[in-house]
Parts: C-alpha cells; structure tokens; sequence
C-alpha cells in the first residue's frame, strides 16, 4: 500500500519556503520584537519551526529504522533548545532553519513507500502512522509564518490549506465541553464546519471566506471583519492546540 502523503507533503513544501521567506524578511533587530504568540519573540517562533523540523526528523527515522525515536526527549528539552535557538544570531538562526527544514525533506524523500504505514507516537503521546508527520509540517509552517507578525495573513495560504485546517479544528473541537456551539459557513464553495458541546443551545453561525474562518478557528488575526449571523456575538473559542 502507498500511504505517502504526496499532496500535504507538496503543501508542506510551499509552506516551507513561505516561511522561510517571511523569516528572511524580519531584519536583525525585528528577531527581539513580538511575534502573535504571547511570550515569544519572532526568533522564538523560528527557532521553534527550525526545531520541529528536526522532531519529524526523528519519526521519520523511527518509522525507518524501528528503533524508539521521540520527537524530544522531555518537555524540558524542548524548551530549553526553543531558547538556545533564539538565543543566535540572526543569521545563524535564518540558517539553521534553513538546515531543519532540509533535514526534514530529505527525510521524507529517503523514508521507503512501505514506511508511510509504521506507527509512531507524537510529542502529546498520540499514536498516528508516520504519515500524519506531513499535515503536522503543514501546521506548523503556514500557521507560525502567520504568528511572525511579518506581513503573512491566512488570506496568503492556499485555500485547500486553510480548509484542511478547518477539518482539523473540527475534529479537536468537536468532543471538548469547553468549545461553544458554532457553524463555519463558507461564503464560497458551499462548505460548512460545526463543532462544540452537545446541548440545547442552538449553534451560532459564522459565514466568511474560507481564509478567514481558519484564522478565527485556530485564534489567529482575521484578514476580514467577522460577524455571526443575525448579529448574534462573535463566540470565543478556546485555544486549538
């Protein structure tokens, strides 16, 4: 069986190098400023990219090998090279993404046809078959280039990427009490996502562009005014990941 994710590997490519384009457009002093996440800087972000990159690595290794290969070795870990990364010089850390981010492709292009099945578990102790490593690529890499604050909007990713990102928001919020009762509209292309709680509340619906609805589902700036329907409050909803 061929399970190689051709088309979310190809949209985790372009992503790629749409973020590392956006990082090479942050200038040296830009790495100390604010990204859209609370407590991190823009290097933080890259280094977190760069770092992520070299964790698919070690389950694209896992599922190549068979020999127990996490994502990190411990939370801490995690955190401590997230801070030694945007610890570097700005040049060093444009370059070290660069070099995560080639690392992981390779990977991918060595892993053999029949590997894309093996089972591997992710960082949250989930066990998904390796494949999935691609759509989590696509997530890090097109979400974090908007989390740059660097001029990247959702209205810049590629529409089938925003609606695969509605899929997965979908999927998380759909069996957690603490996710309101919403229906995403699509303006365009007659789609629509509902999640939230079971209950006698009646949903709210939100009708937008695709790009936009993704942007209010993963909690990221909107590109457009959002509204619900009949004027009812925007509801807020709890962090995605």
């Amino acid at each position: 069986m061929n399970s190689r994710p051709d088309l979310v590997l190809g949209w985790a490519a372009e992503g790629t190098a749409v973020f590392e384009a956006a990082a090479r457009t942050v200038t040296d002093a830009g790495f100390t400023r604010p990204s859209l996440l609370p407590g991190w800087t823009r290097a933080h972000v890259v280094a977190h990219v760069a770092r992520n990159a070299d964790a698919l690595v070690n389950l694209l290794t896992w599922a190549r090998t068979g020999v127990t290969t996490p994502m990190y070795t411990s939370p801490e870990q995690r955190s401590r090279e997230i801070e030694e990364g945007a610890g570097l010089s700005p040049d060093e850390l444009r370059a070290d993404l660069r070099a995560a981010g080639a690392r992981l492709a390779e990977a991918a292009d060595a892993l053999p046809e029949a590997a894309w099945d093996a089972r591997v578990r992710t960082a949250r102790g989930r066990e998904v078959p390796v494949s999935q490593t691609a759509w989590m690529r696509v997530r890090e890499v097109w979400v974090h280039a908007v989390d740059l604050d660097a001029h990247t909007t959702f209205d810049d990713l590629p529409p089938d990427v925003c609606a695969a990102l509605l899929d997965d928001v979908t999927a998380s919020f759909t069996a957690r009490a603490d996710a309101p009762r919403v229906r995403l509209r699509a303006v365009s292309g007659d789609r629509e996502w509902a999640f939230g709680a079971p209950g006698t509340a009646r949903p709210v619906t939100v009708t937008a562009e695709v790009p936009s609805l993704a942007a209010y589902a993963t909690g990221r700036p909107v590109p457009a005014v959002l509204h619900a329907d009949g004027g009812e409050p925007l509801p807020v909803l709890p962090a995605w990941l």
